[in-house]
This record gives C-alpha cells, structure tokens and sequence, in this order.
C-alpha cells in the first residue's frame, strides 16, 4: 500500500510518546529532592514546581503530536472497521482532548495533589474523567477487535494497555506512600503508549492482522 500523509502522520504518536517519556525521565534532574517512587508525574508540572519550565520544553512536542495523531486514526478509520472499534477508539480521542486541554488549563497549584483550591479539585476531576473515558475505551476496543478475529493484535494491545491503567489505579491504593509513583506510572504511560500504538497501525493502514504483519 501506498504511504499517503495521513498514513506518515500516525508517526507522530510514537514522537509525542517519546517527547512525554523525555519530560518524565529528565525533568526530575531541574526539581532538587524529587523522588520518582514516591511522587506523581504531575507533580513535576504544578505550578510551583522548580521543573515547570524544563517539563514544557521537553514535553512541548507531547500535546499537539498526539491529539494530531489521533485524530488522523479517527479520520482515517471512518467507514472503516468494525462499529465497536471505531467507538473505542472516538472514545479514546475524546479522552485525549480531555486530558490535553484539561491538564493545560488545571495543572495542580502545588506538588502533592493534596490542595483543596479550585486548581487542585478540576486537576483531580480532569484525572477521574481521563480514567473512566480510558477504561471504557479499551473495553470497547477489545470487543471489537476480537469479533471475527480481523483484529486480535490490536485487541490485545488494548488489553495490555486496561491492564496497566487498572494496575496502576489499584496500585496507588495498596502501596505505601513512599512508592506511590511507581504504579502511578503504569497508568499515566499506558495511555500515551496506546496512542503510539495507534499511530503505527495507522501508518501501515489498519491492514487486517491475516493481511500485514502489525507490530
């Protein structure tokens, strides 16, 4: 199949991933105390954070690469697809905008999530909305992609990616605070995975699994 834009554009996924993971690995080294077990990714971009600024920098090709990405898969796969698949995957789009815009516009007033300013209770209702837009997504894409076998790689990268977001969310929950932000991670990386997974079925063009080899 020939390679169009749209294809070429579901790279970018891969690149927001990469821009993400650079702003988590290299933003703690501009936050002087900071301890990656035991503290939130988010933590890193509240706004009295010493690391704001390097965050932005590194992370500056996360957002827009990404939202682009996606919404090059939901054109691309319109009329395409099952009717299941396609759901999941509007719903995971919609996730990214919710998780896009509403970090950008709520980031937590200070590190710890444990404020009780406006700021820090939009910042927890943005997280509690990404989650249950996150899990039902990958549900409904793992229903579809199972039906008739057309797509079972990508129902079990879905699979994978519900059960690192269900890990880290019980996790958090189980752990002792001083190793809070290791499954806190598990969930905050299987999201932005996902959506470089997207991208790279969509660069070879949702080919059925018996078609191309995906992944």
């Amino acid at each position: 199949m020939k390679k169009t834009l749209i294809n070429w554009l579901g790279l970018l996924g891969v690149v927001g991933l990469l821009s993400y993971t650079a702003g988590v690995v290299l933003s703690p080294l501009a936050y002087p105390g900071y301890d990656w077990k035991a503290q939130a990714v988010s933590d890193l971009f509240a706004m009295n954070a010493p690391s704001l600024l390097l965050w932005n920098q590194l992370t500056s090709l996360c957002g827009t690469c990404v939202m682009v990405s996606v919404m090059s898969v939901c054109v691309f796969i319109r009329d395409k697809l099952n009717r299941r698949i396609r759901v999941g995957i509007y719903l995971f789009a919609a996730m990214q905008w919710v998780s896009t815009v509403g970090y950008s516009m709520f980031p937590l007033a200070e590190g710890g999530m444990e404020g009780r300013s406006f700021q820090d209770i939009m910042h927890i209702v943005v997280t509690v909305l990404v989650v249950l837009l996150s899990v039902a997504s990958m549900i409904v894409i793992m229903i579809g992609s199972f039906d008739k076998k057309r797509y079972p790689s990508l129902g079990i990268w879905a699979a994978l990616t519900l059960t690192m977001m269900l890990a880290g969310a019980i996790g958090v929950n189980l752990v002792r605070s001083d190793y809070f932000g290791i499954p806190e991670r598990f969930s905050v990386f299987a999201g932005m995975g996902f959506a470089a997974v997207l991208g790279v079925y969509l660069f070879n063009g949702f080919k059925v699994d018996g078609d191309v080899r995906i992944i």
